[in-house]
């Protein structure tokens, strides 16, 4: 049996302590685990490979849109097999770097294999026992395939597999209603696929706020003049999939509310209905670890586990499927495990962000929840239009938006939510200031912005405040 000073399970986030612990102690020795290829789910097949496929997208998106300025242009091919290989062979080239630096490192020994607890603090990997009174546990997420009638009879895509694609489908159904299906929806159509998204929930990317998700099916639904196809359809089950004579696939879907059936035939299907734990593989209960009922790990506010010295984060604790909630959470356990600072997690501003066409981006409260925790006398709701800005008109942009929420007393950033043009980078002129003692929007509101750019639909959301009864009187009209 191998005694180590520290056992990690992952090759994510939690990179990021091992390396400066490494500088720190020259003598330490650290047993890092991966059954995967090593980088963690965001460079192996999440965030990284997917935005090198939606960047180009959004130039063709952007091309297609060229017309509204008098400018004459035509795609004549968009490039899949192109695009696919460069994003393959980015990710390969990381992936290949980081092995090499896990596998020459004298203060760590790499396992690219399964690991399971056999006892608390004891760990079997492949075909060694180990050993540790310190673990962390980033274990990452797999995806969830819901049980659909057929489905386990058919060939299907994940978020995992459609990387590995080679040639572009005519057609493709989009089994799942939320931001992966946006993404992806956004990719293929405008590669040139016939796409439809069926989503179970009646509101298209349920995460956002409603009138956010009701433009962005609008917008994305919309033929934008350059061989996009794209058909949205919510509030959906899928109940059945099946194999059509010709080899295409036939997607079975009920309306909710109606019971009325639909039938969308295509030449492939991508299964993007969310991610789920997998912890199980692991065995927590024999490490005297506590799993919730959805088989997420549970930690307390400094991250630890229930047993002590143990330590999840990243996606293992299910609270925040985000990369960059993973290395914010990754500082915790640095100070809390290593530094023995019992620092408490704060996620009261996670920002996220929908690389979709309209790009979508929010953080902090959506308007329901600001209310139902500050009452609704207590909050006001800032609007701006892109379209009403000097740069918004430029563009020639129309219906994208501002919203922000504050308390009303104090001008506490409650929460902000922007969809359109560069809605991720705008987003970060309000996130920083909910990190302030103050949580102030006064900074922006007395600031000066560059004109005519676009972060001045930003502060004029916060010049527009108003009660949510005003708010949505407003809305009503401009619709």
């Amino acid at each position: 049996m191998k005694d180590y000073d520290l056992i990690v399970i992952g090759t994510g986030s939690a990179m990021n302590i091992v390396e400066p612990m490494i500088s720190e102690n020259p003598d330490i020795k650290i047993a890092v685990i991966d059954k995967d290829e090593p980088g963690g789910i965001c460079l192996t097949r999440g965030c990284i490979p997917s935005k090198l496929l939606f960047y180009p997208a959004e130039l063709i998106r952007e091309i297609g849109n060229a017309s509204k300025f008098g400018i004459d242009v035509e795609i004549k091919n968009t490039g899949f097999k192109a695009i696919m290989d460069r994003m393959r062979s980015h990710i390969s080239e990381n992936i290949d770097m980081i092995r090499g630096g896990l596998s020459n490192d004298g203060n760590i020994d790499y396992y690219p294999e399964v690991a399971e607890f056999v006892a608390p603090y004891t760990l079997k990997v492949g075909n060694e026992t180990i050993k540790s009174k310190m673990i962390f546990l980033c274990t990452g997420s797999k995806i969830i395939i819901p049980p659909i009638k057929g489905l386990d009879r058919v060939q299907y895509l994940t978020s995992d597999t459609v990387l590995e694609m080679m040639e572009l489908p005519e057609s493709i159904a989009i089994i799942g209603g939320g931001y992966i299906a946006a993404e992806y929806g956004h990719f293929f159509s405008a590669m040139g696929s016939k796409v439809t998204i069926i989503g179970r929930n009646p509101q298209f990317i349920p995460e956002q706020e409603p009138e956010v998700s009701a433009l962005a099916k609008k917008v994305m639904s919309e033929d934008l003049n350059f061989n996009v196809n794209l058909n949205l359809i919510t509030n959906h089950e899928v109940i059945e999939v099946q194999m059509t004579d010709d080899g295409k696939k036939k997607v079975v879907a009920k309306d909710r509310s109606t019971g009325k059936e639909i039938e969308v035939v295509a030449e492939e299907i991508l299964v993007a209905t969310g991610r789920g734990s997998n912890s199980d593989i692991l065995h927590p209960e024999k490490g005297n670890i506590e799993t919730d009922s959805r088989g997420w790990i549970v930690t307390n506010e400094y991250l630890e586990t229930t047993q002590p010295n143990i330590w999840a984060f990243g996606d293992a604790n299910g609270k925040y499927l985000f990369k960059h909630v993973a290395n914010y959470e990754s500082t915790i356990v640095y100070y809390n495990a290593i530094l023995k600072k019992n620092v408490k997690v704060d996620y009261h501003a996670v920002p996220n962000a929908v690389f979709s066409y309209p790009e979508m981006a929010s953080v902090g409260l959506r308007e329901k929840e600001a209310i139902e925790k500050y009452g609704e006398d207590n909050v006001l709701i800032g609007f701006e239009r892109y379209e009403d800005t000097a740069k918004g008109q430029a563009m020639a942009v129309k219906d994208y938006f501002v919203k922000v929420i504050v308390e009303a007393k104090t001008y506490k950033i409650l929460g902000a939510h922007i969809i359109g043009p560069h809605a991720s980078i705008l987003i970060h002129q309000i996130i920083p200031l909910m990190y302030t003692p103050l949580q102030s929007a006064e900074p922006i509101m007395d600031g000066m912005d560059i004109h005519p750019s676009l972060s001045e639909v930003v502060t004029r959301a916060f010049y527009s405040l108003m009660p949510p009864a005003h708010y949505h009187h407003n809305i009503e009209h401009l619709h």
